[in-house]
């Protein structure tokens, strides 16, 4: 889950029990045989370890996590959770600005111990171990921390890739906790990308457990986006939720009340006179947080010529446009052609840029009105990303007509994905023509190419499923 990957209640976050216990296994296999093999050395007459390393970077690497030759240690961890790290001034101080000073510096301070209570001991040696070893070695439980780390000591590559782990890792589930995390370490690239799946999965995002999590100006600044592609009865629900874990964190009581004071001015930023009518009757207006004044004027609001004025924001949110790729230079129709008996048509396709599949945009019946049932599917090497059955009306002409999915999925770069359809139709259809296996839409480049899952005759050149609808 989203708040175990990266959890936010404090900004290091804790390494979990499992891994510190194997950091300090790998800590002790690391000693012992870097212990062992200079013990090896010694033994053979050679008195030489550094004979058993051609280069360097190997040699560096035998002191990481190492005793021999140590000049400083490192109590790393909170109280309870302390682990003593070895270390090396001079290769510390040329691996990081900050040991350089701490150890060279005309403030440097003679001390063989140094305290770091702040930072993790897994992520602390991480960051050791780029710093010794030139290698990266990250995981989802430990890169928040590690880049804490990364930042306090200005390890700036290691940062780097830090934060290139977040987004690739980058989802509906974990983009509000990554966006609080993002503005504290000042990564406006991150934040960018967070904002792109906050928008484009709002209510996934909205409903995910690190929503929770977040700090109150991480939530202000969500409940302000104007281009949040949600309902605001999710947006709603999502503060309440938002509320009541708050006052877990300050030990109050979860109650109506207390939900209001935690979300202090907050609730303003809820656009709740923006709901459909029935949400906000049988939701708002009967969740307690809102006093019955408020909740007398927004009923008028709905209803009187002569509205009141409210704290409340009357405008809806724009939301995202949704882009339309079209893959089709033409379209055309036959007497015995394009016809549905529950076989598939399917098409495979990649982007160059990160992009959200809202649903396609399929042909409709070419002998008048008529009524489709429509099963689609989106598939990342063979795994369902996304399906929804859903049925359509077309009007006869050769437009093209919508089908969403339930949420908008997101699409990685340079990979290929699977857009299947199976529609049930007694009308036949108009199909595509003069197919265009690249296509450009604005900023994001589309190439397309023929997927075995199609059994109905749909691939580049001609066709279904002649649209992507897609936000980027």
């Amino acid at each position: 889950m989203a708040a175990e990957l990266f959890p936010t209640k404090k900004l290091v976050p804790s390494a979990s029990a499992s891994s510190t216990t194997s950091i300090r296994r790998y800590q002790q296999h690391n000693v012992t045989n870097n212990n062992n093999n200079t013990a090896a050395a010694a033994t053979h007459g050679c008195c030489s370890w550094q004979g058993l390393y051609p280069t360097i970077r190997e040699r560096n690497s035998v002191m990481f996590n190492n005793e021999m030759m140590a000049d400083v240690y490192f109590v790393v961890g909170p109280p309870g959770g302390t682990q003593r790290v070895p270390g090396h001034k001079y290769v510390l101080a040329v691996g990081s600005s900050v040991f350089h000073a701490m150890f060279y510096g005309e403030l440097a301070e003679d001390q063989d111990e140094i305290r770091i209570p702040d930072v993790e001991p897994p992520s602390f040696l991480a960051m050791l171990k780029y710093i010794y070893c030139d290698e990266i070695d990250l995981c989802a439980d430990t890169v928040l921390a590690t880049l804490y780390a990364a930042k306090k000591y200005i390890v700036p590559h290691l940062a780097r890739a830090c934060v290139n782990f977040l987004e690739t890792s980058l989802s509906a589930k974990n983009a509000c906790v990554l966006l609080s995390q993002s503005c504290l370490f000042e990564e406006p690239d991150l934040t960018q990308r967070c904002w792109e799946v906050i928008d484009a999965q709002a209510e996934l995002a909205l409903r995910s457990e690190g929503f929770c999590d977040i700090d109150a100006q991480t939530l202000e600044s969500i409940l302000r986006r104007e281009t949040l592609n949600a309902k605001e009865m999710v947006v709603f629900e999502a503060a309440l939720s938002w509320a009541e874990a708050e006052c877990q964190r300050q030990d109050l009581p979860p109650t109506i009340e207390n939900k209001r004071l935690v979300l202090g001015k907050a609730i303003y930023l809820i656009r709740v006179p923006t709901m459909v009518l029935e949400d906000f009757a049988n939701g708002a207006a009967q969740a307690g947080v809102l006093t019955l004044n408020e909740t007398n004027d927004i009923f008028l609001w709905y209803t009187a010529a002569n509205k009141p004025e409210l704290l409340f924001a009357t405008k809806p949110r724009k939301g995202l446009a949704p882009q339309r790729c079209h893959r089709f230079q033409s379209c055309a129709y036959r007497s015995n052609q394009w016809r549905y008996r529950g076989r598939c048509d399917s098409i495979q396709f990649a982007v160059d840029k990160r992009v959200f599949i809202a649903g396609f945009g399929l042909y409709g019946s070419s002998c008048g009105s008529a009524e489709y049932n429509a099963k689609i599917e989106l598939k990342r090497q063979g795994v369902p990303m996304g399906q929804r059955i859903i049925k359509y009306f077309s009007d006869g002409s050769s437009s093209t007509f919508p089908v969403w999915f339930d949420y908008p999925v997101q699409i990685e770069p340079d990979t290929f994905y699977t857009a299947s359809v199976v529609l049930d139709g007694n009308e036949l259809s108009y199909f595509g023509q003069e197919g265009m296996t690249e296509v450009q839409c604005g900023k994001v480049t589309f190439q397309f190419q023929c997927s075995s899952d199609s059994t109905n005759g749909t691939g580049v050149q001609g066709g279904q499923i002649p649209e992507l609808i897609f936000y980027a």
